[in-house]
């Protein structure tokens, strides 16, 4: 599907402010000041991502400054007071790197940050070097498609391979993301993968697949033109 952003490489930033493992406390607090990042990625070798640091592994830091904790806090904190004690980007990343391939899907990506709650994946390639960075505003990128783009896909990927010899022309409108199919085929039957093949194009926010089937010859219905076989529901 030409045109389409299938992959993470398509959406990634490429520019990425990355640490080295020793880097320090206050290094690393300045360097997320000064280019407004929450978390970094730390390297080894100038390229392999081994790492990350975030906000929440510098917090410990000041939550434990004032104070010993109790034995329960100890017990049920201990990862988190090991890092306020740290001093270097090797103490205190989060390891090993939770990342993502550059030629993994947006979905891939996005299950990934909703599995493990975060807001963005180092992206890597085959032997772990770090290609960029991903988000999660990065992967609602693809609702920026115009709407025209999507119906020109929709057509050409979708409604010329199935149905190639409609019994009318198959009309396909998007709205805001939202795509409605209408018209007459012979075989009702395709219409549930029809709607799935529909919303799995990047940058659709729902589909309706009104399409019908030819009306059958009834001597108790009225010569009224189509009977109506199969609605696409919305979700």
């Amino acid at each position: 599907m030409q045109g389409t952003p299938h992959i993470v490489s398509d959406v990634m930033t490429r520019t990425v402010v990355a640490l080295a493992r020793k880097a320090t406390f206050k290094d690393i607090v300045r360097t997320m000041q000064r280019w407004k990042v929450s978390a970094m990625p730390v390297l080894e070798g100038g390229s392999r991502v081994i790492g990350v640091v975030s906000e929440a592994d510098l917090l410990p830091k000041e939550e434990f400054r004032d104070g010993d904790p109790d034995r329960y806090t100890q017990l049920r904190r201990l990862a988190d007071l090991v890092k306020a004690g740290a001093v270097t980007a090797e103490e205190l990343m989060t390891a090993p790197a939770l990342t993502v391939p550059a030629f993994a899907t947006l979905g891939q990506a996005a299950r990934i940050m909703a599995l493990h709650k975060v807001k963005r994946l180092p992206v890597v390639d085959d032997e772990g070097g770090l290609q960029g960075i991903v988000s999660r505003s990065d992967l609602l990128k693809v609702f920026l498609r115009d709407d025209e783009d999507i119906a020109e896909e929709i057509r050409r990927e979708i409604v010329a391979p199935l149905f190639p010899a409609p019994l009318d022309p198959i009309r396909v409108e998007v709205h805001d993301g939202v795509v409605t199919l209408t018209g007459t085929i012979a075989d009702t039957g395709l219409v549930p993968v029809t709607t799935r093949l529909v919303r799995a194009v990047e940058g659709v926010v729902d589909a309706d697949c009104a399409l019908v089937s030819p009306r059958r010859p009834d001597p108790d219905l009225p010569d009224d033109g189509t009977e109506r076989a199969a609605i696409g529901s919305r979700r």
